[in-house]
């Protein structure tokens, strides 16, 4: 899903993850992330990554923002902040969007599902269930009430969990301790049942590996992650793998790769407009993204190859033949899949065509790379019946 900025304020009391105690039982090293103690790694970051790619993955991603929205013509008011097509959006269905400022930047990139009528969170509703970035999620909530109409009612889902399982395998776990979770597909949901606890799974993830995301009640959690990782496919996985698989898999992170200064087009979201949205307008910031989508943006964010060993971090300078800066490194590190160092930057659209030779400079040094295709692993969805 969705995907968050690593900046903490140190001033800022941490709060604890209902699965704080059993992080450390399992040997997390624990960090600052987003307001929160969160595991950075277990055994190891390579591994982890490894592991997950090869077998199935536990994420624990309890510290984003579980919303829900309610009450008459909520999809067309939640229209105005996003650029996607929610009227149309079907029951179980989930889209990736975005909430978007009126100059045209990002506040956030999230997930929106219309849930069925009758729903793990509120029997008898006909509602949207949201999932934004921990990050950012107060400043979304901060959006939404100023800007929605008081019809348009908001719960924060604060006494849920949520955690991700990730993987090839993932759906084999899964199906042991969830029966029924194969029968989805990818952007996918629907309401399941665990040891009498409801529970919403999702068959979606920030990987690129076929997976799944689950929302539990918080006093459930740890009982629940104990019951996947008593499955031999699944081992707990930290913040550090997780921004690796999200790099190989060319999925950009809030905070570092998408802000408020950026557009969706610059980012290379065009996916996110919907084609009546592109015709009809109508969502903030609708007249920069649609002349950028006519005309281009000046700069485009592009997949990097880079030579050697070294890799290349956040904020590491794209230069042109006469050493000038051009573009700027947003995501950056070693990729243990692809065996060498990989990055995502922003470019002018003369350096954005793959194969470009690009040199960038970090800390003194100059480094060469090549422009690519993203994502630099291939997805593996599940778009079909399992």
């Amino acid at each position: 899903m969705s995907h968050e900025a690593e900046t903490q304020d140190p001033e800022i009391e941490l709060q604890a993850l209902p699965l704080d105690a059993w992080h450390r039982v399992r040997g997390g090293r624990m960090v600052p992330f987003a307001g929160y103690h969160m595991p950075v790694q277990y055994e190891g970051i390579m591994a982890e990554h490894l592991w997950t790619r090869e077998h199935a993955g536990l994420f624990d991603v309890s510290h984003m923002g579980q919303l829900l929205f309610s009450g008459e013509d909520a999809d067309k008011s939640l229209e105005t902040l996003l650029p996607g097509e929610i009227q149309a959006l079907g029951e179980g269905r989930m889209r990736y969007s975005l909430l978007l400022a009126e100059n045209g930047g990002i506040h956030d990139d999230l997930m929106v599902t219309r849930l069925p009528a009758a729903n793990a969170f509120e029997a008898g509703a006909r509602d949207f269930y949201m999932v934004v970035n921990g990050a950012t999620k107060w400043d979304d909530i901060g959006v939404f009430r100023e800007l929605l109409p008081d019809e348009v009612g908001m719960s924060h889902l604060d006494e849920q969990a949520l955690l991700a399982l990730q993987g090839p395998e993932a759906v084999t776990a899964l199906e042991r301790v969830v029966p029924g979770v194969s029968g989805l597909v990818f952007m996918t949901a629907a309401a399941f049942e665990w040891q009498g606890n409801p529970i919403w799974v999702s068959r979606s993830g920030y990987t690129g590996e076929d997976g799944f995301e689950i929302s539990i009640p918080g006093e459930a959690a740890e009982a629940f992650a104990d019951a996947l990782c008593a499955q031999p496919e699944v081992k707990p996985i930290g913040l550090g793998a997780r921004d690796s698989l999200r790099l190989e898999a060319g999925l950009p992170l809030y905070g570092h790769d998408l802000d408020l200064d950026t557009t969706p087009v610059a980012a290379d979201l065009g996916f996110a407009l919907s084609k009546r949205r592109r015709e009809q307008g109508g969502f903030a910031g609708a007249e920069r993204i649609l002349m950028e989508l006519r005309d281009g943006a000046i700069q485009k964010r592009v997949g990097l190859i880079v030579e050697g060993r070294q890799p290349v971090r956040e904020g590491a300078m794209v230069l042109d033949g006469d050493e000038n800066e051009v573009g700027k490194v947003t995501s950056g590190g070693f990729a243990p899949s692809v065996q060498q160092p990989i990055a995502m930057a922003y470019v002018p659209l003369a350096l954005a065509t793959p194969g470009t030779r690009v040199t960038l400079a970090q800390r003194g040094k100059i480094h060469h790379g090549e422009v690519v295709a993203m994502p630099f692993v291939p997805h593996r969805y599940v778009r079909k019946g399992a």
